[in-house]
């Protein structure tokens, strides 16, 4: 049976929809529209998590009943934090600087249950690997215009997959919201996700 609690969604990444539409549930999608620049932190877990719940707390204020999750997405390399490139000059030096190492990801995901009230937050890391690239492909990638919208200047579930030699741990989490992860943060509000599947 669906869920009599709403599942709202607060983020307009396409991703992030379409991994919990894949996965059985249909969220209600509500922007949060939160300025992230307010948020400056050195620490990438503290950063996401902060993130994140922002952009919970953000859209949690225009509902009365249901969940909201917020999610946000950074990547580490060799200890720099980047979020999405404002350029595409950017996007291909950070791809400069990350060929052929591998960065660290890391999603805050910030749940708020405004029935008990309640909120878990939590943050997910995964390694991801990149291959060697050579200037002209990095130029003909970042000229597609995908890097620019995503932190770390690649998307794991488009062109950027054939850059990605391999990862450890959560591959959805790389996509910006860990599966696994939100499964163990429903069930610590007393949620399953099958209350979520929508048939």
């Amino acid at each position: 049976m669906p869920a009599a609690v709403p599942f709202v969604l607060a983020s307009a990444s396409t991703a992030r929809r379409k991994l919990l539409q894949m996965a059985g549930i249909n969220p209600i999608v509500c922007q949060s529209n939160f300025d992230e620049s307010q948020i400056q932190c050195s620490d990438p877990v503290e950063l996401v998590e902060t993130l994140a719940r922002a952009k919970a707390e953000t859209v949690a204020n225009l509902y009365s009943q249901a969940l909201i999750l917020g999610c946000d997405s950074v990547l580490a390399v060799d200890g720099q934090i980047y979020g999405k490139p404002d350029s595409s000059d950017v996007a291909c030096d950070r791809w400069r600087q990350m060929r052929g190492h591998y960065g660290l990801l890391y999603t805050g995901h910030a749940l708020i249950d405004r029935l008990q009230p309640r909120q878990v937050i939590r943050c997910g890391i995964t390694k991801v690997y990149f291959a060697d690239l050579d200037d002209a492909t990095i130029a003909a990638y970042v000229q597609s215009g995908e890097p620019l919208q995503c932190a770390g200047s690649f998307a794991l579930e488009g062109r950027g997959s054939f850059f990605v030699e391999k990862i450890e741990g959560c591959h959805t989490n790389v996509i910006g919201l860990s599966m696994p992860l939100l499964r163990e943060m429903l069930a610590s509000l007393g949620y399953s996700v099958t209350d979520f599947w929508s048939f």
